[in-house]
């Protein structure tokens, strides 16, 4: 059967101070009126059901999220510690094959943005047929709109069916120069949205990913404490999938972002004729590409462009949107009275 799991950790630093340990990004209404994972959830309707849809996040989240998803208590995965997405949906994938040896795992995160619900649909069901037809672990890659350095890109490989191909290789994060080359060549961005069958997996995880083969043996009797203590925190692209022989990818027909930054809002939600977007009491003139989100208090701006302006939590934060990217390196030196929310 299918299943999927949702990856709901991580505190979403970039988008302090909007974003808080208790409510990060994944809670707040970021790309539409409701937040990122319900969109996540309800992304889902019509192809995984609820109760084979696992959730996996940390202890603190854990009662929030499932208030938000009313998901089973029995499918909110709690992990013991933060180890990044491999030892998440190794585990993930494991529960999920102890409940259906036969099960098929579509993989996606809790933070991003989809611009049609149903291309999603469709292109997660090719990508099932193929991980079952190829034997395969599965990427969705997203057709560039930018020469991104952020993102992992997809170099193609061989034809298989229905647009699908074989994996050449990843490329991780490009300087400019390399990205611009990447996209004209016809690359994809590694979108993060997976498919495979939970027998797959754990054989790449045992041909390919020494930071978990230590922890398999405890996996493998429930002890989810000592596989978490046994591996080595590793990211699923880097611990198995650039590693593997055996991965393909399906072009996606959808737009996405992975809402990282404050200035992804400029893409994810509606904006005014002057290139605004705007949320909550916000008075302006002669203002064009800013971003401008307040909780509560009025915000007022004049003249100003392509900036950041956020309040909320009782802090404000202004910086051009050409520096959101680097957000976080402002955030860690601040001090704790500043910082904590």
């Amino acid at each position: 059967m299918k299943w999927a799991v949702i990856v709901a950790g991580g505190s979403g630093t970039r988008f302090w101070p909007l974003s808080t340990p208790a409510k990060p990004k994944q809670l707040l209404p970021l790309a539409s009126a409701q937040p990122l994972v319900v969109d996540a959830l309800q992304r889902l309707e019509g192809l995984i059901p609820p109760e084979r849809t696992l959730l996996v996040t940390g202890a603190a989240l854990a009662g929030p999220l499932g208030q938000a998803l009313g998901l089973p208590a029995a499918n909110i995965l709690i992990e013991p510690r933060a180890a990044n997405t491999a030892p998440a949906l190794v585990w993930a994938t494991a529960e999920a094959a102890r409940r259906d040896p036969d099960a098929l795992v579509l993989s996606l995160h809790s933070d991003w943005a989809i611009g049609d619900a149903a291309a999603f649909r469709r292109d997660a069901e090719l990508g099932m047929r193929v991980a079952e037809a190829h034997d395969h672990l599965v990427t969705v890659g997203i057709v560039p709109t930018r020469p991104e350095t952020g993102y992992g890109y997809i170099v193609l490989g061989t034809a298989l069916e229905g647009g699908a191909r074989r994996v050449a290789r990843f490329t991780e994060k490009p300087d400019a120069a390399t990205a611009a080359t990447l996209l004209a060549e016809g690359a994809l961005w590694n979108s993060g949205l997976f498919v495979w069958s939970a027998r797959r997996l754990r054989a790449e995880v045992e041909a390919h990913a020494r930071e978990l083969t230590p922890g398999l043996a405890a996996l493998d009797r429930n002890d989810v404490a000592g596989f978490f203590k046994a591996v080595t925190p590793v990211s699923i692209d880097v611990g198995v999938l650039e590693r593997s022989t055996r991965v393909a990818v399906v072009p996606a027909h959808f737009s996405w972002d992975d809402v990282g930054t404050w200035d992804a809002l400029s893409r994810t939600l509606p904006k005014d004729g002057q290139g605004n977007v705007i949320h909550g009491p916000v008075h302006l003139d002669a203002a064009t590409g800013n971003v401008l989100w307040s909780d509560g208090d009025p915000i007022v701006v004049r003249g100003v462009h392509d900036l950041v302006v956020v309040h909320a939590n009782g802090r404000i934060l202004v910086m051009p949107r050409s520096e959101a990217a680097h957000l976080k390196s402002l955030i860690d030196p601040l001090p704790p009275y500043l910082k904590e929310l």
